[in-house]
């Protein structure tokens, strides 16, 4: 699943990175920390691997 926004795919990335010990939980806010809970590290990383070029900073979830 390919990430529809930049601040979507920096957040899978910061989550990512807590998930694999490369950072701390505790520093993490908002929807990286939403992510780190609730998906797997292969969903993850599908995210934080998605190109941003032509990407949308963000993206309204209506």
């Amino acid at each position: 699943m390919p990430a529809k926004s930049k601040a979507q795919q920096k957040a899978a990335g910061a989550a990512l990175s807590a998930k694999r010990g490369d950072s701390k939980v505790s520093e993490l806010q908002g929807a990286s920390k939403g992510m780190y809970e609730s998906m797997t590290e292969d969903e993850l990383e599908d995210l934080a691997s998605t190109k941003r070029k032509g990407k949308p900073e963000h993206v309204d979830d209506d």
